[in-house]
C-alpha cells in the first residue's frame, strides 16, 4: 500500500472512531451551582418528604435544608432541552444523573447552572432503560407507630439461634421487641422470589413491605433480579420455626435495588446515593446495605486505601450525609481480609455509619473479614457479628447458610432496630455511640473488630441514666464483658474491685479507673470459675458498693 493511501486509509479510520465516540452515550452525575429560584421551600417539607421522614427529623430536633430540596425543575428541563437524557436527580448532591452523547455533554457542561461533573467523568457505559425515567416511585401505605413491646414466649429460632443470642436478640425478643413499628430499608442486589418464599409470608400477608424501587432498572419490581438482597431479608424478616427468625421479624421494610451484579462501575455508588435518598423520604428509621466498594472494572477508577477517608468515595459521601438526616446506617465492612487489599471498603468508611465485620460462633473474626482503620485513623470496622456459616433463606424457598459480612451486617440493623424502639427517645446519633459503647472490646478497639461484638443488654443498660448502682449483663455473657454503672464515684485514681464466692472467699481482685460508666472483661480465671452467684465489690475511697453478679 502507498505511503499516500495508507495516510488516507489512516484518516478515514480516526473519523470513524472520532464519529463512533460521539455518538456513544455514557452516563454522568452532572452537579449544578445552587438550588436558586426552586419552587420548593424548607418551610414546605411535606411536598418532598413523607409525613414520617418529617417526623423523623423534628423528633430529633433536625432541620429540614436546602440540601433537602429537590434539583430545580426549571434546571432539568434545560438539561432534556441541551439532549441529555435525565434519569434522575440527587437532592443531596444537588446533581442530575444523565446519559449524553459527547456532543450533547458539550452543551451540557456549558450551562450557566451546570457545576460540572462527579470526578470529572463518566461513571459508567450506558444501557437501554426499560422504564419511563420520570415514574413514580410508589410508596405504600404507612408503618404503624413505634410502639414498646410486649413480651412473649421464648421463640423456636432452631439453627438461628447462634447469630442472634451472640449480640443479645434473644433477649431483646423476650422483651417484646421485635421490630414493630420501625422501618428499615435495604439497598442490595435484588430479593428475587421474596413476595413468593414461605419463610416471608408473614411480612407480606401483613403489608410490611411499604415501599419498593429498582434503580438500576428504574422499575418498582425487586422480586426478579438477584437474590443477594432476599438473603439479607431473610436475615431480618424470615419466621420459620425451628429453623430461622429474623432479627427484626415484625419491622416494616424498604426494599431499593441499586446494585447491578452484570458490572461493577460508579454508577452503582450513584445509585446508592439515590437510594438512600429515597429511604430518607420515606421515613426510615434504618438503613442496612451489605454493599462495597473499592475496585472497579475500569481500573483507573478504582479507589486506593488512602481515598478511604470518609470524604472521597461518592457512596461515603452519601452514607455520611444519610446518617445526618436522622437515619441509622449500618453497612458491611468487606469480605477482603484474605486479600491483598484487605481493608474495608466504601461506603464503610463513613464517620457517622456503623460498619460491621463477621465473627464466627465463638466471637473470633472470620479470616474473610475486611480490616480497618479507615485512611485518617478512625475505629472501622465499628463492630462485629456472626458472618461465618450464617443461617439464610434462599430464592428457592428453602433454608439454608452463608458467609460474610453481607450478613453479619443485617443482624446489627436488626439489633439497631430493636434496641432503638425499646429507647424511642434517642436519636440517631445516640444509638450508634451506644451500639459502639457495648460492643465487646470497647476500652481497646483494633483493626479486626473494631468495638467487638455488640449486645442488646449492655447498650440497654448504658442508655440508662445514670441514678442507681447497678451491673450488665447479669447473668455475665459468654465473652465476660460487663458495665458497671456507678452514679458518683470518688475522684480517686483507682477503683478497688473483689470478687467472692457465696463463702466469702475472693476469687479474684483488680482495680479500675473510677467512671459513672465502667466497661471491663473478666479475665479467664473467673469465666472458668463454677456456675453460681458471685459478689463483686467495689471500694473507691471510703465508699464501697456490693453487687450480686450471676456466672451461668
Amino acid at each position: 500500500m502507498g505511503k499516500n493511501k495508507l495516510l488516507l486509509f489512516c484518516l478515514c479510520l480516526f473519523s470513524v472512531a472520532a464519529s463512533a465516540q460521539t455518538t456513544v452515550s455514557r452516563k454522568y452525575l452532572v452537579l449544578l451551582k445552587d438550588k436558586a429560584n426552586s419552587p420548593y421551600a424548607v418551610s414546605r417539607p411535606q411536598e418532598f418528604l413523607s409525613q414520617r421522614a418529617i417526623d423523623r427529623r423534628t423528633r430529633q430536633g433536625i432541620a429540614v435544608v436546602e440540601r433537602d430540596l429537590p434539583v430545580n425543575p426549571s434546571y432539568v428541563a434545560q438539561l432534556k432541552q441541551a439532549g441529555a437524557t435525565v434519569r434522575y436527580t440527587s437532592r443531596w448532591m444537588n446533581a442530575a444523573l444523565v446519559e449524553a452523547t459527547d456532543a450533547v455533554l458539550t452543551r451540557v457542561l456549558s450551562l450557566s447552572f451546570v457545576k460540572g461533573l462527579e470526578f470529572n467523568r463518566s461513571l459508567a457505559g450506558a444501557q437501554p432503560l426499560t422504564a419511563d425515567p420520570n415514574a413514580r416511585m410508589a410508596v405504600t401505605s404507612t408503618v404503624q407507630q413505634r410502639k414498646m413491646g410486649t413480651a412473649g414466649n421464648a421463640l423456636a429460632y432452631g439453627l438461628s439461634r447462634t447469630q442472634l443470642t451472640q449480640i443479645g436478640i434473644d433477649k431483646m425478643h423476650a422483651q417484646g421487641y421485635r421490630g414493630e413499628g420501625m422501618l428499615i430499608a435495604l439497598l442490595d442486589a435484588g430479593f428475587r422470589n421474596a413476595n413468593r418464599v414461605p419463610f416471608l409470608t408473614k411480612l407480606f400477608s401483613d403489608n410490611r413491605v411499604v415501599a419498593t424501587k429498582d434503580f438500576v432498572e428504574n422499575e418498582l419490581n425487586v422480586y426478579d433480579d438477584d437474590a443477594h438482597g432476599l438473603n439479607v431479608l431473610s436475615i431480618l424478616a424470615a419466621t420459620s420455626d425451628s429453623l430461622l427468625y429474623g432479627a427484626a421479624f415484625n419491622a416494616s421494610y424498604v426494599l431499593i435495588e441499586t446494585e447491578d451484579v452484570r458490572y461493577e462501575t460508579q454508577i452503582e455508588e450513584a445509585n446508592w446515593l439515590l437510594g438512600a435518598e429515597f429511604a430518607d423520604s420515606t421515613g426510615a428509621d434504618v438503613l442496612s446495605s451489605s454493599l462495597g466498594y473499592t475496585q472497579f472494572d475500569d481500573y483507573s477508577t478504582s479507589y486506593t486505601y488512602a481515598q478511604l477517608n470518609g470524604k472521597t468515595a461518592l457512596s461515603t459521601r452519601a452514607a455520611q450525609i444519610a446518617s445526618e438526616t436522622g437515619m441509622v446506617i449500618v453497612v458491611s465492612a468487606g469480605n477482603e481480609g484474605n486479600d491483598p487489599w484487605r481493608y474495608i471498603s466504601a461506603p464503610s468508611d463513613a464517620a457517622g455509619v456503623l460498619a460491621i465485620g463477621a465473627v464466627d460462633a465463638y466471637g473470633v473474626r472470620a479470616a474473610f473479614s475486611s480490616f480497618g482503620p479507615s485512611a485518617d485513623g478512625r475505629v472501622k470496622p465499628d463492630v462485629a457479628a456472626f458472618g461465618l456459616g450464617t443461617i439464610i433463606g434462599l430464592p428457592t424457598g428453602v433454608i439454608g447458610a452463608g458467609s460474610g459480612t453481607s450478613y453479619s451486617g443485617p443482624l446489627v440493623a436488626g439489633l439497631v432496630a430493636g434496641f432503638w424502639q425499646a429507647n424511642p427517645t434517642l436519636k440517631a446519633t445516640d444509638v450508634v455511640r451506644l451500639i459502639r459503647e457495648s460492643g465487646s472490646r470497647y476500652t481497646t478497639p483494633d483493626a479486626s473488630l473494631g468495638y467487638g461484638i455488640p449486645n442488646f443488654s449492655r447498650a440497654t443498660l448504658l442508655a440508662l441514666p445514670v441514678d442507681r448502682f447497678t451491673i450488665a449483663p447479669n447473668p455475665v455473657g459468654s465473652d465476660g464483658t460487663i458495665t458497671i454503672l456507678w452514679p458518683n464515684p470518688a475522684k480517686n485514681a483507682t477503683i478497688d474491685l473483689t470478687l467472692t464466692d457465696a463463702a466469702g472467699r475472693a476469687v479474684w481482685r483488680s482495680q479500675a479507673k473510677p467512671d459513672s460508666r465502667m466497661t471491663l472483661t473478666l479475665p479467664q480465671q473467673v469465666m472458668g470459675l463454677p456456675t453460681g452467684i458471685y459478689y463483686l465489690s467495689l471500694l473507691d475511697g471510703d465508699q464501697k458498693q456490693t453487687l450480686r453478679l450471676l456466672k451461668p
